[in-house]
């Protein structure tokens, strides 16, 4: 009983660690201090359970618990919070701050649902939620990017209305182009996380669970070349300051090749059968 609550409170951790990472990388692309300072505190949060975890396993086992892998893993994720902590509160090195923790989400999404310090039904229990949990955060992610390729459409069909000086009542129905342009990369800004935190939990479960896993296989390639289709679409727009009708179109692009990735992708690989 104890054993099931304190991985339910593993668990709880590992969703507010997600939307603390969601929220760092908003503040990346758009320096928002509010955002920032939520996701600071959501992560010291984290910090605080993941600090007591480590000190009732020091008085359960009456030893400093790095002895095992799994402890080893759990230590190193705590180190790395307790790191990306202080540079957040000191150095504002925002760039740091957001990779370093999505490594640490890594490590403890492998701590928490890796079966080896469970017992076999708590583990079997865990394994399932981890695929229900992959499932659902990439599915977010799918919709987000959905609605931004809408906007994207939108954007294009309103920008040949005025191209062509067609001002009829289909022009004032629609938004102007900066809050169509502006509300696409916002739903890309939520997506793009998502999509990162699934693939490592979907990763995750692969192995532990899919005999002879294989990188190469058809879907897993595919979602990464997905995520750095988007990617590309965060540095061109943020970095090289790219907007308007070229940004629009690589959206309108990357949501394609997304498509292509879930049905046709998805129907070579030899495990994602649920979507297929």
């Amino acid at each position: 009983m104890l054993e099931m609550t304190m991985t339910r409170f593993y668990e709880l951790s590992i969703i507010l660690y997600v939307l603390s990472i969601l929220l760092y990388f908003i503040d990346f692309l758009q320096h928002n201090r509010k955002v920032n300072q939520l996701a600071f505190w959501l992560l010291s949060i984290v910090w605080l359970f993941q600090t007591f975890f480590f000190l009732f396993r020091i008085i359960q086992t009456g030893r400093f618990p790095v002895l095992t892998m799994s402890e080893g893993l759990y230590f190193y994720a705590w180190l790395l919070i307790t790191l990306s902590l202080v540079i957040n509160r000191f150095m504002r090195v925002d760039f740091i701050v957001f990779f370093t923790n999505v490594l640490a989400f890594l490590i403890l999404a492998i701590h928490t649902f890796a079966p080896n310090h469970q017992s076999p039904a708590v583990a079997e229990r865990l394994i399932s939620e981890l695929l229900i949990i992959h499932i659902a955060i990439t599915l977010f992610a799918y919709a987000a990017f959905s609605l931004s390729f809408i906007f994207s459409i939108l954007y294009m069909l309103q920008y040949s209305l005025l191209k062509r000086k067609k001002w009829g009542k289909r022009l004032w129905r629609m938004a102007d182009l900066t809050k169509l342009d502006f509300m696409s990369y916002v739903l890309n800004l939520l997506g793009l996380p998502m999509l990162l935190l699934g693939l490592i939990l979907g990763v995750i479960w692969a192995y532990i669970k899919v005999e002879n896993f294989h990188w190469y296989d058809a879907k897993v390639l595919g979602s990464f070349l997905v995520l750095a289709v988007y990617s590309v679409y965060f540095y061109k727009r943020a970095v090289q300051q790219v907007q308007g009708k070229a940004i629009a179109l690589w959206n309108i692009g990357s949501f394609l090749f997304l498509l292509v990735n879930f049905f046709l992708f998805g129907s070579l690989s030899r495990f994602h059968f649920w979507d297929s």
